[in-house]
């Protein structure tokens, strides 16, 4: 690279229609380099070309845009590299208006017909993607050449919009006639797109690094996908698109970072500072919001980038810097406790998307439902743990999770009961370690029959692991698999309900009660290492966020981890977060610990277009920050602690630390606190 990933970014989104006049009139270099101090900026993502098609500086390959006068990138670029900000340059690549526009024939095209893109009307406004198995790709190809010859000094390529539709346009259909696909075949169209996306990750990737080898490239996809690391060649590092207010929510930046950060690749978060998602002027998050995402990146050790839009007329708003000036310069005070560090997992997620790589890249969607709930559950119990595909390594972790619905293959079998036989832990639920031909996988001390005909039924775990606030059966929102306990310890029981709801028989608003007697089916069993959870209750939490479902996993972990856990948290509400860091080269653990309540707000609106037209959804908000008080830690570490201290405070920490573990109070936490410890 020429130079390493920076903490402070910005990446500057700036889609102008050809429509607006005086593009760039108002910019000014001092003004734009007070902006980015204001704002502690030191890397900024400046456009090349938009997704309407037209470029910022003078180009001899595509369009400059036609109420712009002058090069403004080159101007942008001068401003930053003088104050010392790094200058990534940005492309479109999926989306490109002016090429579909001159080049329909280019265009993807359904298969039922209709154009693709985020329109399927020229009557409606919105953006256009094109097929790269069509001469586009070439045309990309050339822009991208021309803006790394023309600004050798940048500091990357980012490359956006990276997808495919199951294309049947005149050249996928060639594609698939020359490759012995059927474009009738859903399968083979899939294979189709796989095909196409591969196709531009090798031809854009080497068109860049034929130039300047060193020139880092980053292609957004707003996700990765877990398991699917073909894909990972063509990437310089990672940038986890992730804005928690624009759909994402706040639960799905830390599921991303606990598994990228196992692949030996730099990355950083990506958040934005408008109230909703891209392409917002005039939406504004409260400071607090950004203060506390910019903190999360840091505790799951990424650096930081947050999306703003630049106004045509090329000024910076002054009201966004000030915003993210609130946040950068708590990170810059932050960097060096996080710079190297690596995090520290009793527990290993092995996502269930990870084992559906390929397919799920094949058809993307942004979440796994027992993914997802797992890493809530996790997220909300305060575990160390980290998200693992089936080619990491298993023997770090004292115990693997396998939410719901992970399917097992032979080599994953074999590389489990390997884990298992030198002193592994697992846990299994739903259809997880079941296969269809030979049943339960793993010695679980009971049989698993086939799935219940009762939806829902109700559980009643026994004491060790049952709910804090509940010992009547409650109720379990999917179908369970008919568990028998044989030679292991049950988890408790299963209740049927009186019948299911039917046209002809139902009681009451949902769902029949439970029957006064337990089913003699078992909710769950333990068996020395293994346990096994016989609804998918990770997918039930993510899909209803019930607590006493959430104490009940939680306390059934933690009966399985038994004294192998390495954190214990007391006065830490299910609300907040921990992480523990070890940064080896300074010989010090950091735990971070985050605080902060989000709040739902909004509902069903009417908007006149856009990204959020349609959408129903309510905003999750973070304004107030209220503070925690006399937190308790008690951690179990593999050296012996010599200091512990606030950072970047450097304020000493009374501890007590005995033969196994170190006492700390914390005796009060804002939105983030870092407590280094030194050994």
């Amino acid at each position: 690279m020429n130079s390493p990933l920076r903490f402070r970014q910005i990446h500057l989104d700036f889609h102008t229609s050809g429509a607006i006049p005086g593009v760039g009139e108002r910019f000014n270099k001092r003004v734009f380099q007070e902006a980015l101090k204001r704002g502690a900026v030191n890397s900024v993502t400046t456009f090349a070309t938009c997704h309407h098609g037209w470029s910022y500086y003078n180009t001899s390959v595509g369009k400059r845009h036609p109420g712009l006068n002058f090069d403004l990138l080159r101007a942008q670029f001068e401003a930053c590299k003088e104050i010392d900000v790094n200058v990534p340059i940005y492309l479109t690549a999926g989306v490109h208006n002016m090429a579909a526009d001159e080049n329909p024939q280019w265009r993807e095209i359904d298969p039922e017909g209709r154009l693709g893109g985020w329109t399927s009307s020229n009557l409606s406004p919105g953006f256009k993607t094109l097929s790269f198995h069509s001469p586009y790709l070439d045309y990309l190809c050339e822009q991208v050449s021309e803006v790394v010859r023309l600004f050798p000094e940048a500091d990357g390529i980012f490359l956006d919009i990276i997808n495919q539709t199951e294309d049947c346009s005149q050249w996928a259909l060639t594609h698939m006639q020359q490759h012995g696909l059927d474009p009738l075949k859903p399968e083979d169209r899939r294979q189709s797109r796989l095909d196409a996306l591969m196709k531009y990750y090798q031809r854009v990737t080497a068109t860049v690094r034929d130039i300047d080898p060193d020139m880092p490239v980053f292609h957004n996809s707003g996700h990765v996908t877990p398991g699917f690391r073909e894909i990972l060649p063509f990437f310089s590092h990672l940038e986890l698109e992730s804005l928690p207010t624009g759909g994402w929510g706040y639960d799905h930046f830390p599921l991303s970072a606990k598994y990228v950060h196992l692949l030996d690749m730099e990355y950083l978060g990506m958040t934005g500072k408008f109230h909703s998602t891209w392409g917002e002027f005039g939406g504004y998050k409260h400071p607090n919001a950004l203060r506390y995402e910019c903190a999360a990146m840091l505790a799951y050790g990424a650096k930081c980038s947050v999306g703003d839009q630049l106004h045509p007329t090329g000024e910076l708003d002054a009201s966004t810097y000030e915003i993210i000036g609130a946040a950068y310069r708590e990170v810059e005070q932050k960097e060096a406790f996080v710079s190297g560090a690596r995090n520290v997992a009793d527990i290993a997620l092995l996502s269930s998307a990870s084992l559906q790589g390929e397919a799920l890249f094949r058809n993307p969607q942004r979440e796994v439902a027992s993914d997802t709930g797992a890493a809530r559950v996790l997220l909300e119990e305060h575990f160390l743990f980290d998200v693992i595909d089936t080619q990491m390594d298993f023997s770090p972790y004292k115990l693997i999770v396998l939410p719901d619905d992970v399917s097992l293959t032979r080599e994953l079998e074999q590389k489990l009961n390997a884990y298992l036989e030198v002193g592994g832990k697992l846990l299994l639920s739903g259809e997880s370690g079941i296969d269809p031909e030979r049943g339960m996988c793993f010695d679980i001390g009971g049989k698993v029959g086939a799935l219940s005909e009762f939806l829902p039924d109700y559980a009643l775990p026994v004491e060790t692991v049952r709910p804090d606030f509940v010992a009547s059966p409650f109720v379990m929102y999917q179908k369970s698999r008919r568990l028998t306990v044989t030679d292991g310890e049950t988890l408790g029981d299963v209740y049927a309900p009186y019948f299911n709801r039917t046209w002809d028989h139902f009681s009451s608003h949902q769902h029949a009660p439970a029957r006064p007697e337990a089913s003699g089916y078992a909710c769950g069993v333990r068996k020395g290492n293994v346990c096994y959870l016989a609804h998918p209750v990770f997918s039930i939490y993510r899909g209803f966020g019930q607590v006493a479902l959430r104490q009940y996993i939680g306390k059934g972990i933690r009966l399985l981890l038994g004294s192998d856990a390495r954190l214990g948290l007391g006065n830490f509400p299910s609300t907040a977060r921990v992480t523990l860091m070890h940064q080896a080269q300074e010989k010090r653990y950091v735990l971070h610990l985050l605080n902060a309540q989000t709040i739902n707000r909004g509902g069903k609106s009417e908007l006149h277009g856009g990204n959020l037209a349609g959408m129903q959804q309510s905003y999750e908000v973070i304004e107030d920050l209220l503070p925690l008080c006399d937190v308790e830690v008690a951690l179990k570490l593999d050296k012996p602690i010599k200091a512990v201290r606030f950072e970047p405070e450097g304020k000493g920490l009374d501890y007590q630390q005995t033969d196994d573990s170190i006492q700390i109070k914390v005796p009060h936490l804002g939105h983030h606190q870092m407590v280094v410890l030194s050994y």
